[in-house]
């Protein structure tokens, strides 16, 4: 059976020119590989894309679905509250659905993104200049931007939180701008209001490493409008590295070339001097004012409170261009897990450790694990280091997490390598008995609060709390049964038909240094079932000059920490 015939007849139109020559995928390659790993969704009813189609996807993050099992999903017939209809379709979580997905858009094991993320920004590979290009299949400019639904208000955007949310936003708007100094371009994903057909609001989220931020203060100091472009929906490396921090002389396509290997076809946009991805879905293209601002949200964000009303700036639509059957992509974001978040994560874990390792050169990091569920990955971090670190080393490595961005660790934990860092529980484990607060704990006043809502006191100011939640000392086992107890019984678990077990670290007992030989022979004895034995020898201790709970000692071991 050819495998055009399995494809879904709504799905096929979409992959028309999958697998076309070229060093990487495409959005349509993409999808085509989404397809026939078993997870893409496709939706091909009329889903009204203001009011049902991110609360549908959203269930797959707030109704206990587990992390492999999301996936992205496809809306083939968007539709609106008017009844109007659009032309393309909507992949909502296409990108970073979960690390599966994430990984099959990246193209490579989940174990090597970390370096190819590293590598990749140490060496770009510049863009390839084509003349032709599908995103130039369809051209929409002048007064032909004026006929109903040619311009923004053909674009099948959804709204991300209906009921909150004043408009339809971008959320996986790549947002294409020009140093005017050093000719260098920046993408970078924001937000993007669709105020009128001709009219996008835009919200560069502040930061002092935000290039269009930093390209939009030097127009203006021009008296000039800013050119810019807007690619939503394009090749998946280009995606991925449009919402990475990183370096303001760095072009992210040039990065986005590196991931894959292989120069990025780019074109020249129709009416602003900018290069944008020749195989984009659509390109919106115009100027951002630089004279003056107007308001813009109320937007649900990834931090997971609506964004109030702000002066933002805006840009005037001068062409829309597209391919011919276009797929606009849609982030989920907001409360976090979300597609944001994993897209996210997947690369910025590995280069705080990156950080640490290289650029800092600390000992024994194993790994870093940016707290994801409700806390936007960027409130909580966790460090974990192999046994037998020196304090120092540990301290420097908070000390280090706290300064590689300027909004990120709020809360920064240190913890050994039996405690998943990933896993809260077990952060707060650490944290409870392997950290007097007195002696563990460090305050760093004046850390930005970055992206998320400002506290009322201190002009928003916040600050970082370090954390050494690692063992100070031997301690007593892990109070669960040793490990082979644990399996035999869950043998009999399956053989019993009973539900299916997901383990969670720590599902047996383990050794942490304080052990003593007799304690471990009383043991054995006790699942020999002749402990009545150990119950004569305790008789034999018995002693007259001791307090109630004194510890009983054992000659030649350690004391333990608390038990």
């Amino acid at each position: 059976m050819r495998e055009a015939d399995t494809l879904h007849p709504a799905l096929a139109r979409y992959l028309d020119d999958a697998g076309s020559a070229r060093g990487y995928p495409d959005l349509h390659d993409h999808l085509l590989a989404l397809h026939r790993a078993g997870r893409l969704v496709v939706v091909d009813e009329p889903i009204n894309k203001d009011t049902e189609m991110h609360p549908l996807v959203r269930w797959q993050y707030r109704g206990g679905i587990p992390e492999p099992e999301r996936k992205a999903f496809l809306f083939t017939r968007p539709t609106d509250s008017n009844g109007r209809r659009y032309a393309g379709a909507v992949l909502v979580a296409g990108l970073a659905a979960n690390r599966e997905v994430y990984r099959i858009g990246f193209g490579r094991p989940l174990e090597d993104i970390g370096h190819t993320w590293v590598a990749a920004i140490a060496a770009p590979i510049p863009p390839r200049v084509v003349e032709s290009a599908p995103c130039h299949d369809i051209v929409v400019t002048g007064e032909e931007l004026d006929r109903d639904g040619a311009a923004l208000d053909g674009l099948p955007v959804p709204i991300s939180t209906p009921g909150f949310d004043n408009a339809p936003y971008l959320s996986a708007g790549h947002y294409i701008t020009r140093d005017p100094d050093t000719g260098v371009q920046n993408v970078g994903n924001y937000r993007g209001q669709l105020k009128a057909p001709r009219r996008l609001g835009m919200n560069p989220s502040v930061e002092l490493r935000a290039g269009i931020y930093a390209h939009w203060l030097k127009y203006k100091a021009r008296g000039e409008p800013m050119p810019c472009a807007v690619v939503v929906g394009c090749p998946p490396a280009v995606s991925y590295a449009s919402v990475q921090k990183m370096p303001e002389h760095l072009d992210e396509i040039a990065v986005a070339g590196a991931l894959v290997g292989s120069s990025i076809n780019v074109t020249r946009a129709k009416t602003v001097d900018l290069l944008v991805p020749a195989e984009a879905e659509f390109v919106i293209e115009g100027f951002i004012a630089t004279d003056a601002l107007e308001p813009e949200a109320p937007f649900g964000e990834s931090h997971g409170y609506v964004n109030l009303q702000e002066y933002n700036a805006y840009m005037e639509v001068t062409a829309i261009t597209r391919r011919r059957n276009p797929i606009l992509t849609s982030f989920i974001s907001q409360v976090t897990p979300s597609e944001s978040s994993v897209i996210r994560k997947a690369a910025m874990e590995p280069m705080f450790l990156h950080h640490l390792r290289h650029g800092l050169s600390i000992r024994g990091v194993k790994r870093v694990a940016m707290h994801e569920p409700l806390t936007s990955l960027y409130a909580v971090l966790g460090i974990q280091f192999e046994r037998g670190v020196p304090e120092t080393e540990v301290w420097r490595a908070l000390y280090g997490a706290s300064t590689l961005h300027r909004f990120a660790g709020k809360w920064i934990v240190a913890v050994d390598e039996d405690i998943d860092p990933e896993n809260a529980d077990a952060l707060f484990w650490a944290m409870s008995y392997r950290c007097q607060p007195q002696h563990d704990l460090r305050v760093l006043d004046h850390k930005d609060p970055g992206h998320g809502p400002k506290g009322p006191r201190d002009g928003g100011d916040t600050a970082a709390v370090l954390i050494n939640a690692m063992l100070k000392g031997v301690f007593a086992p892990v109070a669960l049964p040793r490990r082979e107890y644990m399996e035999n019984a869950r043998a009999i678990w399956e053989r019993l038909g009973l539900p299916a077990l997901a383990p969670e670290a720590p599902w047996h007992g383990y050794e942490l240094g304080h052990w003593p030989e007799a304690l471990e022979q009383q043991a054995r004895r006790a699942a020999a079932s002749d402990y009545f034995k150990t119950g004569t020898e305790l008789a034999n201790q018995r002693r007259s000059d001791v307090a109630m709970n004194s510890p009983v000692a054992f000659a030649q071991t350690p004391e333990p920490g608390p038990t």
